[in-house]
């Protein structure tokens, strides 16, 4: 089970009114002792800083008699909150704008300090995830205690650590993440590999932390429902590489956003690429020699370099792999000890959940492979890659999130249909028309690839269930967006729903053995 504590094995208790000094802030009522700190009541404590944000709809001081409940000793809000928390009769701290202290407030609660851990931030559309578990192996190769946070999981060294309330975000809110770095401290650990979104840099989640090195892995079309523009998803991208944010960054260089990032970051700047034809401190080239082992050479200017392995699939896990490898060696590692642990693994063993992963199964069938990734670009590097290792057809399994987003919808029809066959189905419709969704997905491949076979199943794991029986032994399906998701959103509620459990079932109803439907049948309740 995971570990229920985001917070320091034993944390110190800070009087209210010094932290009202430190932040500048008006104290109400009696002092009190805090030594933590939540920004909603799932995550109170006995002892927490309660931090009563103003929301779109409601004020969170409305909910500060829970928080008391709850074993809350104090809260922080704005002047609109201050009263309505008072009457919860607690201690209170008041400041203008909440939202933009929470990470100084968790900071100065938790202790947090440059360097302890070592931090390296990960940023980038796609290849996030795959590059902070190649970081964390990397870590554990080398003897280090590691620490990760992300989209899949929260890690202190061997053990997985509770995410409460902000388990769905790929960035947690600035009061858990400043816990977790603190928890991350008292348990010894080394280096942390933590995920950040743009919605993460936008809206103040890694205020207050300092990187040690911030990583870009690239930029592409997705979250334009936010920014509008690609120009304001790079800008907000941009600001984590600021000498007050990260004190180096490694940036690969391959598409336009990443060159120009290197130009315009003011934090100083080591620069990777798979071409070296782009000039780069670092060039990596890849020979995808297996589905399961992709080999690299890691090449710098000055001549050194670095060659090994790593048991994934594809070009891409070897430039990620390359960008975490640089990043240890900004910290300071030297690349013979980093080699030295490469080679007593024969390469790196990284497990990434989600990641291409093979859904196991017994008997004769398809290799069925599962995917988080959801973008157009993720969907063309995937498939070109499945490509190369399927002498049969390659059939994709596709769908697009509801409420996120839809510029990019034709796109990934695009991308799919690199597939043979196409099957269109749900995915995360939220409060969105499903079939609205479906209908883009299906004419775009319809109008611009004729020929190409395109089926429409509003329901998950029956639209799975049909691509495996349409499949040849020799055939590859790829099921992509779900990855290692164990849930779908259906108008604002969580339904239980796992693609490798539908894909088993299909498998083994291919092979006609006496198997329950897979997954959860979400599409009859839209």
């Amino acid at each position: 089970m995971p570990d229920s504590l985001a917070q320091p094995i034993e944390p110190a208790a800070v009087p209210t009114h010094r932290l009202a000094e430190q932040l500048g802030a008006e104290h109400r009522g009696p002092a009190s002792a805090i030594s933590t700190v939540a920004s909603s009541t799932a995550a109170v404590q006995p002892g927490s800083l309660f931090v009563a944000l103003p929301g779109n709809r409601t004020h969170g001081a409305r909910f500060a008699e829970a928080a008391r409940a709850a074993g809350a000793t104090a809260v922080l809000t704005d002047p609109a909150g201050a009263d309505e928390a008072a009457a919860a009769g607690l201690p209170v701290l008041v400041v203008d704008a909440p939202r933009t202290r929470l990470g100084e407030v968790a900071r100065l609660v938790y202790r947090n300090v440059p360097g302890a851990p070592k931090l390296i931030g990960v940023t980038g559309t796609d290849g996030k995830t795959t590059t902070t578990y190649v970081l964390h192996a990397l870590v554990e190769a080398l003897g280090l205690r590691g620490g990760l946070s992300g989209t899949v999981e929260r890690r202190v060294a061997d053990r997985a650590v509770a995410t409460r309330d902000s388990g769905r975000l790929t960035t947690p809110e600035a009061d858990y993440l400043h816990g977790l770095v603190a928890r991350m401290r008292d348990e010894a650990v080394d280096v942390a590999a933590i995920e950040v979104s743009a919605q993460a840099i936008e809206r103040h989640r890694v205020d207050e932390l300092c990187f040690d090195v911030a990583i870009f892995t690239n930029l592409s079309h997705d979250h334009l429902d936010d920014y509008g523009t690609m120009d304001r998803y790079y800008a907000t991208k941009l600001q984590l590489f600021a000498r007050e944010r990260s004190r180096r960054g490694v940036v690969a260089i391959d598409d336009e956003w990443g060159a120009r990032l290197a130009r315009e970051a003011t934090a100083p700047v080591t620069t990777v690429s798979m071409d070296a034809a782009r000039g780069a401190d670092w060039t990596v080239a890849a020979d995808e020699v297996g589905i399961d082992r992709t080999e690299f050479e890691l090449v710098h200017r000055d001549g050194r370099r670095l060659r090994s392995a790593v048991n994934q699939p594809g070009w891409f896990v070897a430039l990620d792999t390359a960008l975490a490898a640089v990043a240890l060696l900004e910290l300071g590692l030297p690349l013979e000890r980093l080699q030295q642990a490469l080679d007593a693994t024969d390469g790196l063993q990284a497990a990434i959940p989600g990641r291409l992963d093979l859904v196991e199964h017994d008997g004769p069938g398809p290799r069925v492979y599962v995917d988080y990734g959801h973008t157009p670009a993720s969907f063309r590097t995937v498939l070109r890659t499945l490509r190369r290792f399927t002498d049969g057809r390659l059939l994709m399994v596709f769908g697009a999130d509801g409420d996120r987003d839809a510029a990019k919808r034709p796109d990934m029809a695009r991308s799919a249909a690199l597939a043979d066959v196409v099957v269109v189905t749900d995915y995360n419709p939220r409060f969105e028309d499903p079939a609205a969704i479906r209908r883009v997905l299906v004419d775009t491949i319809a109008t611009e690839f004729p020929d190409r076979e395109v089926h429409e199943v509003a329901d998950s794991a029956e639209g799975i269930a049909l691509a495996v029986a349409l499949a040849a032994d020799d055939d590859i399906v790829f099921v992509g967006g779900h990855g290692h998701r164990r849930d779908v959103e259906v108008r604002g509620e969580l339904i239980p729903y796992s693609v490798k459990d539908a894909v088993r079932a299909a498998l083994d109803a291919r092979r006609g053995a006496d198997a329950e439907p897979g997954g959860t049948e979400y599409g009859a309740s839209l």
